[in-house]
Formats: structure tokens, sequence, C-alpha cells
């Protein structure tokens, strides 16, 4: 059992890098396969379909922000976790300048389908973000937590977005510097934690 649950892990994080790699259109099976070290015909028995492996690289995208802000839960302070999410996302500069946002350009990608309904679960691990950047700046008592967690989201969105197709790096850094300062520049809100 433990092995069955090491190969369906190492297929799912593949197809998270291969999808996000070269596209979810261009992305073979055997692809996937190939990048898991797996034999084309034991992927089947995970996965049926190729949908089911881009689901399984949604999946894996969830786990991987899970994970992330997860860790940044530990730190004390809303807004240091914010500014570790930012610096997360610039540490990551090469890749994005190579391949844009795993999670955004598969949503782009998969909006231009006509049918599979995988458009909506991609706007799923996006809200994850959105959702849990929002109570970050809820913590911080800052008014109108959901527009701060869309500007800053967004952001973030349009500098992975420029960083690739400028093929530029430091669009990442430059921007994630510009977002730290902004999120140093946000006053103080009131953090009296509601009545229930």
């Amino acid at each position: 059992m433990r092995t069955a649950t090491a190969k369906r892990q190492r297929l799912m994080e593949a197809a998270a890098r291969v999808v996000h790699q070269q596209g979810a259109e261009r992305t073979t099976i055997a692809d996937i396969a190939r990048a898991a070290d797996v034999p084309v015909g034991n992927v089947y028995y995970y996965y049926k379909t190729k949908d089911e492996l881009v689901a399984a690289a949604l999946g894996e995208h969830a786990r991987q922000l899970g994970m992330l802000t997860g860790g940044l839960d530990l730190l004390a302070d809303p807004r240091e976790r914010l500014k570790g999410l930012v610096k997360a996302w610039v540490s990551q500069r090469d890749i994005a300048a190579r391949y844009g946002c795993p999670t955004g350009t598969l949503a782009v990608e998969l909006d231009k389908r006509a049918e599979g309904g995988l458009d909506a679960e991609a706007g799923r691990v996006i809200r994850l973000l959105l959702d849990w950047t929002e109570r970050q700046f809820r913590e911080l008592g800052l008014p109108d937590p959901d527009g701060l967690a869309l500007t800053l989201v967004g952001a973030y969105q349009g500098m992975s977005l420029l960083a690739n197709a400028l093929r530029d790096p430091s669009v990442m850094t430059r921007q994630g510097d510009r977002l730290i300062g902004w999120l140093d520049s946000l006053p103080e809100g009131d953090r009296t934690p509601a009545a229930g």
C-alpha cells in the first residue's frame, strides 16, 4: 500500500511539473509517466484519462500551496506571513520567467476548453490562495480585506505573467520588493477580536 501511495504522489508531482512546463494540451500521459519514472501502463491504474492527471496536477498545486501557507501560519504576525508569501513567490522567479505561474497559466489554458470543468478546479486553487491572503488582511484589522487580497494576488499573477512574457526573472524581484514595501506601508488596523 505504501508503494502505491508513493507512486501516486510521484505521478501527481510529475503531472504538476510537466503540465506547468508544457501546458495541459501538449502534455501526454507518456510525458508524465516518464517524468515520474513509472511505466505508462501503470499510470492507468491510478488515472484513467489525461484530464484526471491534470486534475491531479491541480491537486498537487493545492497541496504545495497548503504546505507553504501552513508554514507561514507558524509566524505570529500576519504582515510577516504576507511578506513571507511574497518572498516565496520571488524565490520562484526563474521558474516563473520560464513558465509563468503554475496555477494561473493552467487556469487560463483550461478556460479556453469547451468542456471538462477543470477550469473551475483551477479557480478553486486560486480561491484557496485568495482566502488565505484575505484572512491575513482581516487579522491585521484592515478594511476591505478581500479587496486587499485581490490586489496582492493580482499583483503576483501580473508579475508572473510579465516575467514570463519578457523572460526576465528580475521582474519578480523588483515587483516583489514593491509589494513588500506596500505591505509595510499599510496602517495598523484594529486587531480587536470580534465579539462572538
